[in-house]
């Protein structure tokens, strides 16, 4: 290293930092020649746990590396000295101590839950991208301390600065694909910048089919498996090694066999989970997701009886009356045989017009991966606003308005809108789950979601309701579950509400 300024008195040499930063580095790069292959069924439930603080914990070595790169950038094109100051070794140290920490939680949760990344290319890619970012971390920090002592040239730090965040950039990549699927981070990139990458904008509009061309597995099977199955049984995330994105891997299987028997519903795997009591832990799907509703059930189970085949039209079939129904709750049209009014149309269209495909696209650049269609094809829509908690508030939630009516999910837990915003609601008649833990809406707003007949699911933990306002869901038809935990709501009032409504589960917390 070139010395800037030989005449200054030298800060002690950094040996102990070497040392201990060459012992992480090693340790590092034995954890996965140690650990061997991923086997969750041997380990002990404590890995599982601190594996699961690995998306909490990776956002600090993010941030922490983005600052100094924005910092170091300042010094290069800004007015500032460039002779490297220790006061910048802190920030440099947490990153690279967040970033060991952040990988060694990601290496358990990829061993702990083998079942779903064991085999998972991409997830076996972003481990050892995040292996190598941490171990280039460490590198940086110890280049950068030596380059502080010495008083040398930064440029070799830099540089290692710089590679190492682009390292990063590519793991994070292959993390945002794992958890939100392919292309999460390029779906809405500028034209300039997928033409760099190569790929085309994600299109989000499907032309809808007349009944006569729709296929029973593409147009009424496959799309209940992705509302139900596919988040935990995919590519990038295999529960039990079975992929269910597929006709061909529903059938290949995974570690229980194949997950359908074909002419025999009673006896596939996927039927005899989905049908296990809702308290059992092999019930699919598990506890927190929304279950299958009975119609689907009933079609899942006749297109597996008459052959499951993927490449049967529906008009081509003898459809019971009974099955008609059923598919008549999913697709009124593909059902009947007979075209839809306009109004239905609008409301139950398969497919997003080009004004919801608008509406959507900006959505999601005001409130980035708070919107989403709830499966492909389908003009209904979720909105969660998890990672958006108390900045979003009423004005807010006053530029959902063209969404309300495609609603079909909302979660506002943690937010700061008030019952102005619940009376806006009255449009979201598609609506079946919504979500107001620790809001601050009060008794006047239930006025409101009582006259959301569609509502499976309500959740006002938190919340200032009383026994006044959990009066007026006593008429809802289709209410499954209602949370109530620290509420003002009496006991008595819920032993009164589920009188009213026998087949509504109602969490207390106690």
């Amino acid at each position: 290293m070139a010395e800037i300024d030989s005449h200054l008195p030298r800060i002690k040499k950094p040996w102990a930092i070497t040392f201990f930063g060459l012992f992480a580095v090693g340790g590092l790069i034995a954890m996965p020649l140690l650990a061997g292959r991923p086997d969750g069924a041997k380990l002990p439930d404590i890995v599982r746990f601190i594996g699961h603080f690995h998306p909490l914990l990776l956002h600090l070595p993010i941030g922490v590396f983005t600052l100094i790169v924005f910092q170091e950038l300042a010094t290069i094109f800004g007015k500032q000295s460039a002779e490297p100051k220790n006061t910048s070794l802190f920030p440099m140290f947490f990153g690279a101590a967040s970033a060991i920490v952040a990988v060694i939680a990601g290496f358990l949760l990829f061993h702990g839950e083998s079942d779903a990344y064991g085999s998972n290319s991409i997830a076996e890619r972003h481990l050892w991208g995040g292996l190598i970012f941490a171990v280039t971390a460490v590198f940086t920090f110890i280049l950068k301390s030596w380059t502080v002592a010495l008083r040398a040239n930064p440029a070799f730090f830099r540089l290692l600065l710089f590679s190492s965040v682009g390292i990063m950039g590519f793991a994070s990549h292959d993390g945002a694909t794992l958890t939100h699927g392919e292309g999460y981070l390029t779906q809405y990139a500028p034209a300039p910048i997928r033409k760099l990458l190569g790929i085309e904008k994600a299109k989000l509009a499907i032309p809808v089919k007349s009944s006569n061309e729709q296929l029973v597995y593409a147009d009424l099977i496959a799309p209940i498996l992705e509302r139900r199955c596919v988040q935990c049984h995919k590519e990038s995330k295999a529960k039990g090694k079975l992929r269910m994105d597929s006709f061909e891997m529903l059938v290949s299987g995974g570690k229980g066999g194949p997950a359908i028997e074909i002419g025999n519903s009673a006896k596939s795997h996927i039927i005899e989970r989905i049908e296990l009591p809702k308290d059992d832990e092999d019930h699919m799907p598990p506890e927190g997701k929304p279950n299958i509703e009975a119609h689907e059930i009933a079609v899942l189970k006749w297109w597996i009886d008459n052959g499951a085949n993927p490449k049967k039209k529906i008009s081509e079939l003898n459809l019971p009356a009974s099955i008609k129904e059923a598919i008549s709750k999913l697709m009124p049209a593909a059902a009947t045989g007979t075209a839809s009014s306009p109004a239905q149309v609008i409301e139950k269209s398969a497919a997003p017009d080009a004004a919801l495909l608008s509406t959507v696209e900006a959505l999601s650049k005001e409130f980035p991966g708070a919107v989403s269609f709830e499966s492909q094809g389908s003009s209904m829509c979720t909105f969660t606003a998890v990672s958006l908690r108390a900045s979003f508030d009423d004005a807010g939630f006053s530029k959902l308005e063209k969404l309300l009516p495609h609603l079909v999910t909302l979660d506002l837990s943690s937010t700061k809108i008030t019952d102005r915003s619940l009376a806006k609601l009255g449009p979201a008649t598609q609506l079946r789950m919504i979500r107001l833990a620790e809001t601050g809406i009060k008794d006047v707003s239930l006025d409101t979601i009582a006259k959301l007949s569609s509502l499976e699911s309500i959740n006002l933990y938190g919340t200032k309701v009383t026994d006044a306002g959990i009066s007026k869901l006593a008429n809802m038809p289709h209410l499954k579950r209602l949370y109530l935990w620290q509420t003002a709501v009496t006991p008595e009032a819920i032993k009164s509400l589920k009188e009213k409504l026998p087949s509504c589960e109602v969490i207390t917390g106690v």
